[in-house]
């Protein structure tokens, strides 16, 4: 049940969601993978919408180099995990929620624990690696997974349904090679807004999300466009799964 302070607090999207809608956000857990600039954009956005529990995952710490797009950390945080940062501002902004810290590494032998019983995985990374670690959670726990990556004024996004849309490795089946890329605050805003949004049409059941479509912003060019993306039957992590059923 919604309380008269979450009527109040939420009034705004409650005109768009319904009380339903609203109940079924309270209810959410949500993992979020990473608390750099993806991640507190998106982290920020779906605490103050009222999902009910977030889960923030991180092994950093805050660096100097973070303060111009990892809006959550402040010049007073640097040296602070990553994760208690994070969930000391989200508590601020919204204390009717429930924010849980995991600091450490996103690895496999960690993964299940980490995950536990969340509904939804929100890829705030910055390798493939660990993005497609994320991704085969998902499809063995059957639950969505929504991507989004960022270089420069250039990102991307998009949402995996396990058994109805291309896997992310489906749609880019090598990894590039690490770097430190270059990266202005704004651009994780765009993207970090995409997917915030795309968590709560998912967790509400509304609208049309990103599933089949790979979303691309060209911040340079202030142009964005979707392409339509398809499956693999050969893809090492659904395909083989897709053969077994």
């Amino acid at each position: 049940m919604i309380t008269e302070e979450e009527q109040k607090r939420y009034h705004r999207q409650i005109l768009m969601l319904g009380e339903a809608g609203q109940e079924r956000l309270k209810a959410a857990r949500v993992l979020i993978a990473g608390a750099g600039g993806l991640g507190t954009v998106i982290s920020i956005y779906l605490a103050a919408a009222g999902v009910g529990t977030l889960r923030i995952a991180d092994c950093d710490v805050v660096e100097a180099s973070n303060l111009n797009r990892q809006i959550l950390h402040w010049g007073g945080d640097i040296g602070r995990p990553k994760t208690a940062s994070a969930s000391e501002k989200l508590a601020a902004l919204n204390s009717l929620i429930r924010v849980e810290e995991v600091t450490g590494r996103i690895e496999e032998t960690r993964i299940d624990a980490i995950m536990g019983d969340c509904d939804l995985i929100v890829d705030a990374m910055d390798n493939f690696p660990t993005r497609y670690l994320l991704n085969r959670m998902a499809l063995k726990k059957g639950i969505p997974f929504i991507h989004g990556a960022v270089r420069g004024l250039y990102g991307q996004a998009t949402t995996v349904l396990p058994g109805k849309t291309p896997c992310l490795r489906c749609i880019f089946p090598g990894s590039p090679p690490p770097e430190i890329f270059p990266i202005i605050g704004a651009t994780c805003g765009v993207i970090g807004s995409i997917e915030a949004t795309e968590a709560i049409k998912l967790l509400t059941g509304q609208g049309e999300p990103l599933a089949g479509r790979l979303f691309i912003w060209d911040g340079m060019a202030a142009n964005a466009d979707s392409l339509v993306v398809e499956r693999n039957p050969a893809c090492p992590d659904c395909g083989h799964a897709e053969r077994r059923k």
